[in-house]
């Protein structure tokens, strides 16, 4: 099957980017990214391609590329999903927040409004592509619905789940570890399968294009982030123990990461993972595993959770201790606020939940980060409820640069490791604060010894 028309419903995280890699490597192919959010397709739209709503490094000159050539974004979803050949579903699946599987499974409400406007308004045959990460079998929901609502033509469905690092989402696309292709054993269902290897295949080298049925395509996905949560969430863990008995943490992981068997990556100590993915796929994971009476299983994959949460909160904790055991009234100064370096990305960061014990414990926090608005910051806290949105805009304030956040603190938590950071002059930062002037390390991006010997108090994760 020759596809000459995309269509993608969802403009956000991943919809975006993949789409304009898409468009980029295949200039044939018309592809064209939907969403309801007028202002987030307006802000894709924009005439200085800076603007646009995802910050990844190399994503604004690829969208520049390919914008008004081959690659559209627009709020016309039904002219979209008409016309189109295939259509990608990339949608949010937040964890549920209401009724059975509350805080745990994942919440497929949008999937299934797509599914059903896709039966409505097709009038030919589709191959519908699952994009957003989802639990095992939610294909078969998704057939069901096509074809039992619909106009009496054809869905073949796949799955294709995205292995996105934010932050390197550009350099991820361009050149994947591998591409995953789930699709039904039947001859329609593999001519489908072929439809997106041959897209694929336009920039993606074919023996780095994995086809496999589609339950083993779902759980993959959950099954990656749920092993690299583990690795973090595991070093963590072990940093706790190094500072009660003078280990250093940076030590022992380079120490077992030169194991070939182990690995260098994602062994780094840190205040803990955050992000859209890690925290919903293990949630979901464990949901899964109980729900078909694995209990043992959903026990061992929930302690990756408990163990994550327990490092932010330990973080906050040891901040409160440091400083005489009281922070009220002091100026906390945070660097940082995306969950990583290069995104701004907020979603389940550490820094939220630091703030949130901080600012319960009456401290003042002066936030900078390079790519975070004080609307977004602001909506993140008032998004826990712990406080009124009043008391947030009041006690938690953002600035334009690190210098000014820093004037007349009492401490700095560097909570994501931007680069710039270590470029600083710490010696100034230092002579503008409260004395003593502490520095918590979260992100083990500073040098700890240079810093004290300018006069900080300095503590590291695992040091």
């Amino acid at each position: 099957m020759n596809i000459t028309k995309i269509c993608c419903i969802g403009a956000g995280y991943v919809g975006g980017p993949t789409m304009a890699i898409i468009a980029q490597k295949c200039p044939h192919i018309q592809v064209t990214v939907v969403d309801l959010n007028t202002e987030r397709i307006a802000a894709w739209n924009d005439e200085n391609v800076a603007n646009i709503p995802i910050y990844e490094p190399g994503l604004s000159a690829v969208v520049a590329e390919a914008r008004g050539r081959n690659l559209f974004f627009s709020t016309d979803v039904e002219k979209a999903i008409d016309e189109a050949q295939m259509i990608f579903i990339s949608v949010n699946t937040p964890t549920k927040t209401y009724g059975a599987g509350k805080g745990m499974a994942a919440d497929l409400k949008y999937i299934e409004l797509c599914a059903r406007q896709i039966a409505t308004i097709a009038k030919d045959n589709k191959i519908i592509v699952e994009k957003s990460t989802l639990p095992v079998r939610t294909a078969e929901a998704v057939k069901s619905i096509l074809d039992n609502t619909g106009n009496g033509v054809q869905f073949q469905i796949l799955s294709n789940p995205e292995f996105l690092a934010e932050g390197t989402a550009v350099e991820d696309l361009l050149a994947p570890d591998r591409v995953l292709i789930g699709g039904d054993p039947s001859a329609a269902g593999q001519q489908a399968v072929e439809a997106l290897v041959t897209i694929y295949a336009n920039w993606v080298p074919v023996d780095k294009i994995l086809t496999t049925n589609l339950w083993s395509s779902e759980l993959s996905k959950l099954t990656a982030n749920a092993f690299l949560a583990q690795r973090i969430s595991s070093i963590n863990a072990l940093s706790e123990l190094c500072e009660v008995t003078g280990a250093d943490i940076n030590e022992v992981a380079k120490a077992i990461g030169m194991d070939s068997r182990i690995g260098p990556k994602f062994l780094k100590a840190s205040v803990g993972f955050g992000g859209s993915c890690f925290q919903k796929d293990i949630l979901n994971l464990v949901y899964i595993a109980k729900s078909y009476g694995l209990n043992e299983v959903a026990d061992y994959w929930e302690q990756v959770i408990i163990m994550n949460d327990h490092q932010k909160r330990r973080f906050s904790k040891t901040i409160v201790k440091t400083l005489y055991n009281t922070v009220s009234d002091k100026k906390i100064a945070f660097l940082g606020w995306a969950f990583k370096k290069d995104t701004n990305d907020t979603r389940e960061s550490a820094a939220i939940y630091v703030a949130d014990d901080l600012l319960n414990e009456h401290a003042n926090i002066a936030v900078y980060d390079p790519k975070v608005s004080r609307k977004k910051m602001l909506s993140d806290l008032d998004y826990l409820e712990s406080r009124t949105p009043e008391e947030n805009a009041k006690k938690a304030k953002t600035f334009e640069d690190a210098y000014a956040a820093c004037e007349k603190a009492h401490a700095i938590a560097i909570l994501t490791e931007w680069d710039e950071f270590t470029t600083y002059d710490w010696q100034r930062i230092y002579n503008q604060m409260q004395k003593p002037a502490f520095v918590f390390d979260g992100r083990n991006l500073l040098d700890g010894p240079a810093l004290e010997k300018i006069g900080f108090v300095y503590q590291e994760i695992g040091s």
